[in-house]
């Protein structure tokens, strides 16, 4: 059975779940839920996901949230290919890298927080905008730190893209859309040289998704 994810074309956490769902080979149907426009208070969303968020994975009559939990639902029903490595220190370092944006970062972009930015304390497009940055740039910063302890050869875990590559990519994405530069990161470059050349993760890409503003 197709499994169907409710998404957006901007939203940072779907494009997690999506690569997800293409590393692994898993056939999947994709709904907009357009956040900007408020379609995920609607009642018929609500229904689904009682935190109108995105994305949301339904499979059969089970219903996911939440990106990080998704994926590691996949890796334990679609063990191969797998996207965690076998020994488990790796693993703890692995989710420790993914943390570090899901946790730490994404949720200081989300728009109801820039929303309430606005709405409350009153920053303007630009101010929202330059609060995002700031965030990614202190996270990549982090990242590059980390990764400059243990370099990925190409990816972070070795010759195959796994969970750390889909949640660092992701942060990537992000600065992207928000306009932070890349500086002085080397090792997160080349990470998102070796992920670029990935079908999952360039088919996956926001602005290559229904709905996204032409380039």
């Amino acid at each position: 059975m197709t499994m169907k994810l409710y998404g957006f074309w901007r939203s940072i956490a779907t494009y997690r779940v999506r690569v997800a769902l293409r590393l692994k080979g898993i056939a999947f149907e994709e709904t907009s839920v357009d956040l900007l426009a408020g379609e995920q208070f609607s009642p018929a969303y609500a229904a689904i996901n009682q935190a109108h968020a995105v994305p949301s994975l339904v499979e059969s009559e089970l219903t996911l949230t939440q990106s990080l939990a998704i994926m590691e639902y996949l890796e334990e029903r679609y063990p191969t290919p797998a996207l965690l490595p076998p020994l488990l220190a790796d693993r703890a370092y692995v989710r420790a890298l993914c943390l570090g944006t899901v946790a730490d970062t994404h949720p200081l972009l989300v728009p109801r927080v820039r929303k309430q930015l606005s709405e409350r304390f009153g920053a303007d497009a630009e101010a929202t905008e330059e609060w995002a940055r700031h965030w990614l740039s202190v996270g990549m910063a982090s990242l590059e730190k980390a990764l400059s302890r243990r370099p990925p050869s190409p990816f972070v875990m070795g010759e195959e893209p796994g969970l750390a590559d889909i949640c660092i990519m992701s942060h990537l994405v992000a600065a992207q859309l928000f306009h932070a530069p890349l500086r002085d990161a080397p090792h997160l470059e080349a990470l998102r040289d070796a992920c670029s050349k990935v079908e999952a993760f360039a088919a996956s890409h926001p602005l290559k998704q229904p709905g996204a503003p032409a380039a």
